[in-house]
């Protein structure tokens, strides 16, 4: 695990997740404009009763919300898959 997918837990923490996988895809986009200035391509698949009754777009914002600057420059790509954990 490297060190923005530690950081990534920590932020993803605050939603207790009953599952969490965060994989990273950066390898697959070497020579990318955002892979150059040193932002990752991540996955994460998250499952946390937090999401229950939200709907895709609001349980994207809240996951954009908790990277925080993250986002501005360790993370360049994040495709989400956020689920309750009835939705399993």
């Amino acid at each position: 695990m490297n060190e923005c997918e530690t950081k990534m837990r920590a932020r993803l923490a605050v939603f207790e997740p009953v599952q969490l996988e965060i994989v990273d895809e950066s390898h697959k986009h070497a020579g990318h404009a955002g892979a150059r200035d040193g932002g990752g391509h991540y996955v994460v698949r998250i499952v946390s009763a937090q999401f229950a009754g939200k709907n895709t777009v609001a349980r994207h914002r809240m996951i954009y919300y908790a990277m925080g600057e993250l986002m501005k420059r360790e993370i360049h790509a994040l495709t989400i898959q956020a689920l309750a954990p009835d939705e399993l």
